[in-house]
């Protein structure tokens, strides 16, 4: 004749408080330090797409003022708007991130439209009336504003991604990865392009 077990709630006290020791244990040792890392990663991404959006919207009305002022400009014109096109045209989401050709194409268009907007930047200085113009410092001011933006954006999400690589690449995260993560992959980062690519580009009038 078998006995039932009987209940204990002891025992139920041991296991639920081994399980939490163990919880705290894993938590301690870097297990959700992969997914956190991944999120801020794509959190900074997202602050970084916001803020070239941020300023492409300011181009077309750039543009316009310039042009009321400087219409003879024709060529330097031109290539900004073409260049904002460009960098718009470039559909991005977060499979970018994994993505090196496509990172570098939007870095490449990015990049493009910054040179074509310090040019057209360079022209402003021949047209006195277009630099005392209040929509056009006002514009100026929300450019400079905006490349600051860029800049501290650019530089938080390198970090992040620096960052989650590390993670994945050393212990003990490294194990992590093997074990419970391994379909997350190093993702891409923003490749300096030139000399203080890091520094806010110089918006002067």
């Amino acid at each position: 004749m078998h006995t039932q077990p009987t209940y204990s709630p002891l025992r139920s006290i041991r296991q639920l408080a081994t399980l939490l020791m163990l919880a705290l244990l894993l938590t301690g040792c870097g297990i959700n330090n992969i997914p956190t890392f991944d999120e801020k990663v794509k959190s900074a991404w997202s602050q970084v797409e916001n803020q070239y959006q941020r300023r492409a919207d300011l181009v077309p009305n750039l543009v316009e003022t310039v042009k009321g002022f400087a219409a003879q400009e024709k060529e330097t014109l031109t290539a900004v708007i073409e260049a904002r096109s460009k960098a718009t045209s470039i559909q991005v989401d977060e499979s970018i991130l994994s993505n090196p050709q496509k990172l570098q194409q939007f870095q490449q268009a990015q990049g493009e439209l910054s040179s074509a907007l310090s040019r057209l930047m360079a022209v402003s200085e021949r047209y006195p009336d277009l630099k005392s113009n209040q929509n056009f410092l006002a514009l100026q001011s929300q450019l400079e504003g905006t490349e600051n933006r860029i800049a501290v954006a650019r530089r938080d999400f390198i970090q992040s991604v620096e960052r989650y690589n590390t993670e994945i690449r050393t212990f003990p995260g490294k194990i992590w990865h093997s074990i419970l993560y391994s379909e997350m992959e190093v993702r891409e980062n923003f490749e300096a392009t030139a000399q203080n690519a890091d520094e806010a580009p110089k918006v002067t009038f």
